[in-house]
């Protein structure tokens, strides 16, 4: 199930509001789909992103995935775990395995992205 506070994106991203401060990490889905997770590549803070632009990539046993930026804004922080413990992906994808932090120029924005409801809906409509 995925959790109710956050937004999700066609792309298998979740979004996790907070003020202009916005957690984002990958879906039970996208983890799911993609298998053991061994390397993880995020920009550094200070990083401008684009909405629905790569930002980084997620490689796994299976392949390698862009990350795609739920929000426009600047990467104010990244998880440095990641480094070291990928898999943790994999084991909390909604917890220990949130990729990075936007301070997002429109937070409002969030508010376009898919409620939990509506992203389980797409990833059924897909399975």
């Amino acid at each position: 199930m995925n959790p109710s506070d956050r937004r999700y994106t066609e792309d298998h991203e979740w979004a996790k509001p907070e003020g202009a401060r916005v957690t984002v990490g990958i879906t039970h889905y996208a983890q799911d789909a993609l298998g053991d997770v061994v390397y993880v590549d995020l920009p550094a803070t200070g990083t401008r992103v684009e909405q629905g632009q790569p930002f980084g990539e997620v490689e796994s046993t299976k392949s390698v995935s862009d990350l795609y930026a739920p929000l426009t804004g600047t990467i104010v922080e990244r998880n440095e775990s990641l480094e070291s413990q990928p898999e943790l992906v994999n084991s909390d994808p909604y917890g220990e395995g949130w990729m990075v932090v936007i301070e997002a120029e429109d937070p409002a924005a969030a508010e376009a992205l898919l409620s939990a409801d509506a992203y389980e809906q797409l990833t059924a409509a897909s399975s």
